[in-house]
């Protein structure tokens, strides 16, 4: 069961697609965070997901908003993935120990060995403010993580 709107988000260290290190609480009391967990990079919905938040970059990363993104791939699998699609946005690996993230804010998938589609809007205290969490065939809507800042 995901995390719920009102909790306190749970703090990670993970690498992003260039081995560097990101923290959570690292954009606390500065940004306010869309954390977007998709399964696998280089399959047809993540990427068309990561795309879409690409062509939105300018409004979910700035001088106010952080994007993160996280999957169970390997932090060289996403160095491609962000090369090929042109994502310059973090891209972050929640490969080793495998999952633990993902399980931390309750969309990992233990029969599939991987996240499901869960997105969750964290303001600049750490606190979850909205959330969604869609199965993995189904794609979501980054216009709805844009009206979940808007209240912010």
């Amino acid at each position: 069961m995901a995390i719920e709107v009102g909790s306190q988000a749970p703090d990670f260290e993970l690498k992003n697609q260039h081995g560097e290190l990101v923290k959570l609480s690292d954009f606390r009391g500065e940004k306010s965070v869309v954390l977007v967990f998709y399964p696998f990079a280089f399959t047809g919905v993540c990427t068309g997901e990561l795309c879409a938040i690409k062509e939105e970059l300018p409004r979910l990363q700035n001088d106010e908003v952080q994007i993160l993104a996280v999957s169970n791939d390997s932090p060289f699998t996403l160095r491609v993935f962000a090369e090929r699609e042109g994502l310059e946005y973090p891209l972050l690996s929640d490969f080793w120990p495998h999952g633990s993230v993902s399980t931390a804010y309750g969309v990992f998938d233990e029969a599939k060995g991987c996240a499901v589609r869960g997105t969750f809007v964290i303001d600049k205290d750490g606190v979850v403010r909205w959330s969604v969490v869609n199965a993995i065939p189904d794609a979501r809507d980054e216009q709805e993580y844009l009206k979940a800042l808007a209240v912010l």
